[in-house]
């Protein structure tokens, strides 16, 4: 499979969008290297109006136009944490099901998960075990 991805920076108001195909191994390698950590103490240091995004990198299966996120925060102890944001096609009923279900593009959210979690969880979109990830989404 073959990715894109995208990245979120605290100071620029414009998403870094990076086009060029990638393959599962470098969507897990960018993630496992980028600098989580330094992007969150940099944030810190900018003034709180001035921070456009949370430190973010948004990998998109190029066929079948599924994404996930990946966004890093604080916990309450200080320590790295995630939210993983996964949008992906889901039947939804129309008008309460009255004019049965037709499918959209969906995204949930999944907060306060650490490092290692996350990467499990990224390592699940790349291999396209989707149904692992879904999981998450339904607790």
């Amino acid at each position: 499979m073959n990715f894109k991805y995208s990245i979120c920076h605290p100071e620029k108001e414009d998403i870094e969008y990076k086009n060029n195909p990638i393959s599962e191994k470098e969507v897990l390698e960018i993630s496992k290297n980028y600098a989580w950590i330094e992007k969150l103490k940099f944030s810190d240091t900018l003034n709180p109006e001035s921070v456009c995004y949370s430190p973010s990198l948004d990998f998109t299966n190029i066929k079948n136009g599924k994404s996930f996120c990946l966004t890093a925060g604080y916990d309450k102890n200080g320590k790295l944490e995630f939210s993983l944001w996964y949008n992906r096609p889901k039947k939804v009923k129309v008008l309460f099901g009255l004019l049965g279900e037709k499918e959209k593009m969906v995204v949930d959210d999944f907060w306060s998960l650490n490092f290692e979690e996350s990467m499990k969880y990224l390592e699940y979109f790349v291999n396209g075990n989707y149904s692992t990830i879904e999981k998450l989404y339904r607790k």
